[in-house]
């Protein structure tokens, strides 16, 4: 499954459906800084969208819902 996940985020990001996973964090660590613990990419309803965990410098848990195609935040749940 790991596997074809990554295969199919490599299709979508050359065939120019959604942004290179560095880009995403470039843009998305300009608004939430913190360090990444975990990536998800996910397809919802069509839609591409990578599910960040950050970890803030104050120690709380931020869940970021990502717009895959341009970077755009969807939804944050701290903890």
């Amino acid at each position: 499954r790991e596997r074809s996940d990554h295969e199919r985020a490599l299709q979508a990001v050359q065939a120019g459906e959604i942004l290179p996973l560095p880009k995403v964090l470039e843009r998305v660590g300009r608004e939430q800084p913190g360090q990444v613990l975990a990536i998800e990419l996910e397809q919802e309803a069509g839609r591409w969208i990578y599910e960040l965990k950050v970890l803030q410098a104050d120690g709380r848990l931020l869940k970021l819902d990502v717009d895959a195609r341009d970077a755009s935040i969807l939804r944050r749940r701290a903890r």
